[in-house]
Parts: C-alpha cells; sequence; structure tokens
C-alpha cells in the first residue's frame, strides 16, 4: 500500500464547533468509518458563482490538509483551502436550512440558500 502525502493543517484553516462535531461523529460511526473525515471542496457552481462539495471519506489523499478540530477530522484540497481558511463549521437541525454550515469569512456575497458564496 502507498503512503498518503499529506499535511496536516490546524484550526486557523477550519474549525468544527460541537453540534457539527457531534453530528459527523454520529454519521462517521453509522458508517463504521470512526477514523473517517469529512471532506468539504469548494467548487464551481451555485447562484454565487462557488459552492461546497462534503462527503464522508476515509480519510486523506495526495496534497490534502487533514485539520484535525474538536474530536474530528476534516480534509480539504489545497484549491478549496484558500477559500475556506478562517471558516467555522456548524450543524443545524432546522427542517427548512438544517445541515452543516459553513461561516466563511473569505465570502464576499452569499446567496439566501446559504450553500454558494463568492470570494
Amino acid at each position: 500500500m502507498t503512503a498518503v502525502n499529506f499535511k496536516t493543517g490546524n484550526e486557523t484553516l477550519i474549525r468544527v464547533m460541537d453540534a457539527a462535531s457531534a453530528h459527523l461523529r454520529g454519521l462517521l460511526e453509522k458508517q463504521g468509518r470512526t477514523e473517517g473525515a469529512l471532506r468539504i471542496a469548494v467548487i464551481g457552481g451555485g447562484c454565487s458563482g462557488l459552492q461546497y462539495k462534503m462527503d464522508l471519506v476515509d480519510g486523506p489523499r495526495d496534497r490534502d490538509i487533514l485539520v484535525p478540530s474538536n474530536g474530528v477530522n476534516v480534509v480539504i484540497d489545497p484549491k478549496s483551502a484558500l477559500f475556506v481558511t478562517g471558516s467555522e463549521l456548524d450543524w443545524s437541525d432546522d427542517l427548512q436550512q438544517g445541515g452543516f454550515k459553513v461561516s466563511n469569512p473569505n465570502a464576499l456575497v452569499t446567496c439566501s440558500c446559504g450553500e454558494s458564496f463568492a470570494a
């Protein structure tokens, strides 16, 4: 098996809040991935030009940045890291706007759905 070449980052890149950490731990346990992570990527699209894509993964890939925060791991590719630096990841149970939410200080424009932004 080939070694994965990744960097370890810290919470200046992204910080996971308590509610998001608890929900993420539950999701990873359900899938049997207790050592897994949440991958956050920034991709083109959405009503403001960029949007977040999130997936549960087993761990980092080559060139990823692994951020341990609040008892969980987040992995981010270097390009996406440029857009999310300083962000906070939270969780909401709200029926209309529920789910993982990224509070991003780099977002100059956000849309009302909260899933798209421009930087």
